[in-house]
C-alpha cells in the first residue's frame, strides 16, 4: 500500500483511515453507519420540527435549523466515503475528489463556526436587550448573518484549495487520516509551505478567530447582564437559554483546538480520534443537546410526531 513516487501531482491518494488492520474495518463500518443515519435523521427532525411549529418561527430557531442543515452536509462530505473505504481493499480517492472533499470540509466546518457565532449574538440580544429583540434580530439582519456565514467560509476554503493545488507531491501518496484534511495532505508535500503557512497565520487565523471572539464577547456580556438580575430565578432562566449552545460551542472548539493548534510534525493518530469529535460526534449530538435541554424544541418534536401519526 505504501507507494513512493516522484510526482508533481498524484492521480490518487490512499486514505489509511482510522485503522489499517483488516479485522477492524467491518466493526468500524458497523459503528459509523448508524452514527451517520442518526446524525442525518436527528438534524432533519430538528429542521422539520422548527418549520412546522409556528412557536419556533423565531431568529434563534431559524439559525438552529440552518445549523442542522449544515451539519447534515458536513457529515455527508466525510462519512459516505469513509464507509465505502471500510468495505474496500483499495481505499483510494482521486486527486480531484480529495480537493473537492477538502474544499467542502473546510467550507462547512467554518460555516458551522460562523453560525454558532450568529446564535451567540442572537442570545446576547435576547438577554441584554430583550425589549428590542425582534427589532434588532429582524429578517433582514438574520439573512445578512446567514449570507456572511456562508460566503466568508466558502471564499476562505477556495483560497486554501488553490494554494494546496500549487504544491508538489513527491513522497508517499498515503494519507494517514480517514478523509482529505488539510494537515495530513500538507505532510505529503515536498515543496515549500511558506505561502500556505503565512496565509494560515494571517487570513486563516482572522477567519477562524472572528466567530470565536464574537462568541466570547457575547457570553461575557450575557454573564455581566445575568449577574445584575436580582432574582435567582431570573439568573437561572438567563443561563438556561444559553446552556445548549454553550455545550455545542465547547465540544466544537475544544476538539478543533486540540487538533489544529499544534505543529504540523506533531500530527498523530490521537488527532484522528479528536477529529472524529468535531466532524462526526458533535453534529450527531447537536439534535439531542438542543432538544433534551429545550422545552420548546421538545414540544415541537412531540407535535411533529403526532402530526406524522395522524397522517
Amino acid at each position: 500500500m505504501m507507494e513512493r513516487k516522484n510526482l508533481t501531482r498524484p492521480s490518487e491518494f490512499i486514505l489509511l483511515g482510522l485503522s489499517s488492520r483488516p479485522e477492524d474495518q467491518k466493526p468500524l463500518f458497523a459503528v459509523f453507519l448508524p452514527t451517520y443515519l442518526i446524525t442525518v435523521i436527528g438534524n432533519l427532525l430538528i429542521i422539520l420540527a422548527i418549520h412546522s411549529d409556528t412557536r419556533l418561527q423565531t431568529p434563534m430557531y431559524f439559525l438552529l435549523s440552518i445549523l442542522s442543515f449544515v451539519d447534515i452536509c458536513y457529515v455527508t462530505v466525510i462519512i459516505p466515503k469513509m464507509l465505502v473505504n471500510f468495505l474496500s481493499e483499495t481505499k483510494t480517492i482521486s486527486y480531484g475528489e480529495c480537493l473537492t472533499q477538502m474544499y467542502f470540509f473546510i467550507a462547512f466546518g467554518n460555516t458551522d463556526s460562523y453560525l454558532l457565532a450568529a446564535m451567540a449574538i442572537d442570545r446576547y440580544v435576547a438577554i441584554c436587550n430583550p425589549f428590542h429583540y425582534m427589532t434588532i434580530m429582524n429578517l433582514k439582519r438574520c439573512v445578512l448573518l446567514l449570507v456572511l456565514s456562508f460566503c466568508i467560509p466558502h471564499l476562505h476554503s477556495l483560497l486554501h484549495i488553490l494554494l494546496i493545488n500549487q504544491l508538489t507531491f513527491c513522497a508517499s501518496n498515503v494519507i494517514h487520516h480517514f478523509f482529505c484534511d488539510d494537515q495530513p495532505v500538507l505532510k505529503l508535500s515536498c515543496s515549500s509551505h511558506f505561502v500556505k503557512e503565512i496565509t494560515v497565520m494571517t487570513e486563516g487565523l482572522a477567519i477562524i478567530m472572528t466567530p470565536f471572539f464574537c462568541i466570547i464577547f457575547s457570553y461575557l456580556r450575557i454573564l455581566v447582564t445575568a449577574l445584575k438580575i436580582p432574582s435567582a430565578t431570573g439568573k437561572r432562566k438567563a443561563f438556561s437559554t444559553c446552556g445548549s449552545h454553550l455545550t455545542v460551542v465547547t465540544l466544537f472548539y475544544g476538539s478543533i483546538s486540540y487538533v489544529y493548534f499544534q505543529p504540523l510534525s506533531n500530527y498523530t493518530v490521537k488527532d484522528r480520534i479528536a477529529t472524529v469529535v468535531y466532524t462526526i460526534l458533535t453534529p450527531m449530538l447537536n439534535p439531542f443537546i438542543y432538544s433534551l435541554r429545550n422545552k420548546d424544541m421538545t414540544q415541537g418534536l412531540t407535535k411533529l410526531r403526532h402530526r406524522v401519526k395522524c397522517q
